[in-house]
């Protein structure tokens, strides 16, 4: 079995939640009585609503947490697969 790699782990999960970062914001913006933007300020340093500068801003952290997710989750996953999982290194 292959173990999880980081950089792959991370850039996906990176990628998955900017994809979700725009549609949120689209969705922000065309209903604003169900806006989460404040959520948004909360979660993002630096993140005001809604300015180009804010958005980008906003685009880059949430990738830079995808990154961070993976960097911490894939050594954790394995790991545990080798202590508990029965996988071999090769």
């Amino acid at each position: 079995m292959k173990f999880l790699d980081w950089k792959i782990v991370g850039f996906s999960i990176g990628t998955f939640l900017s994809i979700t970062y725009v549609l949120c914001i689209a969705y922000d913006l065309m209903f604003p009585e169900y806006a989460m933007y404040e959520a948004w300020i909360k979660l993002l340093p630096g993140f005001k609503w809604i300015t180009w500068w804010s958005f980008f801003l906003g685009l880059v952290e949430i990738f830079l947490y995808g990154i961070y997710i993976g960097l911490i989750f894939a050594p954790l996953y394995n790991f545990f697969n080798m202590k508990f999982g029965g996988a071999r290194v090769e």
